[in-house]
């Protein structure tokens, strides 16, 4: 892919300095002391959190941070990870004033190493990166991107922007509306629950095609950069993953899509770069 570093943006916050703690009432703990006391707290009937100053359990925010230490490598990874999503953010006003009646506002990344603190909830880096509608912001450990190429076998700049590229799609489904409907109908009808989280991602999908069809407009894609989206897609199918795991592939345990579903959707978006040919909700457009 065809890029230049852009810089420090606004739009990125840099929590790898961080403790991946909590704070209570000025004091950091861990998130497994953080467990303890709340373990403490619901046995004994008393708030333990009160003993550090404050009766708040889930934490006033992220722990002040440190100087981020990094590699050469990481370095370059930031900077890349800056360019995809300051692009994916220039693009999408454009696209969403020619093909809807919404507008387009800017959703944050946080960058973070092994946990975090999220609107969503604390999670671990191996769950990988994630989109948060409480706070409209992507999460990503950059070393995912390493387990990407070595793990998965899904290498080359145009996987690593697949990534950011699908997060933000998640993001867009939030401003049309679409994330809320969704996830109402998965607690109106908790049996189809993860029937409904697969046609969102490969919704998500689809939409990380609809950017990557600009970038060929615009003439920022190399020889082998839409394989490249393509194999990251199929990489992280869930069939794929649970043969990997050393499990049967079970369908109605998926989640995501299988590697198929993902590279065919994301594929769709790349070819039509419509939102209206991204439809995973339509009837019969998910077999």
């Amino acid at each position: 892919m065809r890029w230049t570093p852009s810089g420090d943006s606004s739009d990125v916050e840099d929590q790898r300095g961080s403790g991946g703690g909590f704070r209570f009432g000025g004091v950091h703990i861990g998130c497994g002391g953080a467990v303890i006391l709340l373990v403490l707290s619901l046995l004994f009937h008393k708030n333990f959190f009160a003993l550090l100053g404050t009766g708040d359990q889930t934490g006033s925010g992220p722990v002040a941070t440190r100087p981020v230490q990094e590699t050469p490598g990481e370095s370059t990874e930031r900077q890349f990870v800056t360019f995809v999503l300051n692009d994916t953010q220039k693009t999408w006003p454009r696209i969403l004033s020619q093909q809807s009646d919404a507008s387009y506002h800017h959703a944050k990344l946080v960058l973070f190493r092994d946990s975090i603190n999220s609107g969503c909830g604390y999670a671990q880096a191996a769950s990988g990166p994630f989109y948060c509608p409480e706070d409209e912001k992507v999460y990503i450990d950059l070393a995912f991107y390493d387990e990407l190429k070595q793990r998965f076998g899904a290498s080359g700049d145009f996987a690593q922007a697949y990534v950011i590229a699908h997060e933000i799609g998640h993001h867009v489904q939030k401003i049309l509306g679409i994330e809320e409907k969704v996830h109402s109908a998965m607690e109106g009808d908790s049996r189809h629950a993860k029937q409904y989280s697969v046609r969102l991602e490969l919704q998500a999908d689809c939409f990380a095609g609809i950017w990557a069809h600009s970038t060929q407009q615009r003439n920022l894609l190399e020889a082998g950069d839409v394989e490249e989206g393509l194999n990251a897609a199929a990489a992280v199918g869930d069939d794929r993953l649970q043969r990997m795991a050393g499990k049967t592939v079970n369908p109605e345990s998926f989640t995501h899509g299988s590697s198929a579903q993902r590279s065919s959707w994301f594929k769709r978006g790349f070819d039509a770069g419509k939102i209206s040919d991204c439809d995973t909700f339509a009837s019969g457009a998910v077999r």
